[in-house]
């Protein structure tokens, strides 16, 4: 008999458990997946722990924290949480805690360079290379990048997406739209101009 096939937020609540299991060595409570899928309730998170179970995608054992993955689960693969990094506080790291709104489960060898957080896409700037508003793209965390890479860059407390261009002893950040204008950096300006990471891969949002 086969396992009845999960919606996309079963889908995503197990790769959480996947991914939190593997990573600590024990799996999250019911409180830990509400919090980081930003569900409304404990009961929320208990309500999809039980459909997974109804479907034999999740198993539950006597002992604390005792969700555990069926034995004849044999992933090719790990399973990392990245933050999601949502609106950025000015002058603050962008990993700090009050950035993250979230965090997703990923298999650890689906970017490379492995991806070290996720970023939410604002604006069609980019949108000739398939980076669209309201993506998420995997960001392998950098303070340097070779000429013609695509960066997330912190331009004056603002995150900004764009190809990195050398222009002399200037930098260019170039869109992928014609309809967005190129931005002049000059790297001396280390107060005000820093390279965050470089983008290695897009989550296309079809799901919450």
């Amino acid at each position: 008999m086969t396992t009845p096939e999960l919606t996309p937020k079963q889908r995503r609540v197990l790769e959480f458990v996947r991914a939190y299991a593997s990573e600590h060595g024990y799996p999250p409570s019911l409180r830990e997946i509400a919090e980081a899928l930003g569900l409304r309730s404990h009961s929320s998170a208990q309500d999809y722990i039980d459909a997974l179970m109804r479907k034999g995608a999740l198993e539950r054992s006597a002992q604390h924290r005792g969700l555990r993955l069926p034995a004849v689960e044999t992933p090719s693969a790990d399973y990392r949480l990245l933050p999601l990094v949502g609106r950025v506080a000015a002058g603050s790291p962008i990993l700090s805690e009050g950035n993250i709104e979230a965090q997703f489960a990923v298999a650890g060898n689906l970017f490379r360079p492995r991806a070290d957080f996720l970023l939410r896409v604002v604006g069609a700037s980019m949108r000739e290379v398939g980076i669209l508003d309201g993506d998420l793209i995997a960001v392998h965390r950098t303070p340097t990048a070779d000429d013609g890479r695509i960066v997330v860059a912190r331009l004056d407390d603002e995150i900004t997406v764009k190809r990195l261009r050398h222009a002399g002893d200037r930098l260019l950040l170039l869109p992928e739209n014609p309809d967005f204008s190129p931005i002049e950096v000059d790297p001396r300006r280390t107060d005000s101009f820093a390279i965050e990471g470089v983008y290695v891969g897009v989550i296309r949002q079809g799901e919450p």
